[in-house]
């Protein structure tokens, strides 16, 4: 589970793409994509490696307006999956 003061980063390879043909965001690595839905996209493009998850969801949760305990909530579920597919690395 990923906590407040941890950093998230996406690692080598891994990066946030525009996909023109699916007319969607798709997180790319080596030999495997996943397309993203608009909350997704939110998420990964908060992050940039120096900000904490803390930081990440208070800013997610002032953009949308939104309880920031049920933004972490969200987030840590969605990024502790992209962390388990190796599509997402957290330093503590």
């Amino acid at each position: 589970m990923i906590g407040p003061e941890d950093v998230p980063y996406l690692p080598r390879g891994v990066r946030v793409h525009r996909d023109r043909v699916r007319d969607a965001w798709v997180l790319l690595a080596p030999e495997r994509a996943i397309t993203l839905d608009a909350i997704g996209h939110a998420i990964l493009s908060e992050i940039d490696g120096a900000r904490s998850f803390g930081e990440i969801t208070a800013a997610l949760a002032a953009k949308y307006n939104a309880p920031a305990e049920d933004i972490a909530k969200d987030s840590a579920g969605f990024l502790g999956a992209l962390q388990d597919r190796r599509f997402l690395e957290v330093m503590p």
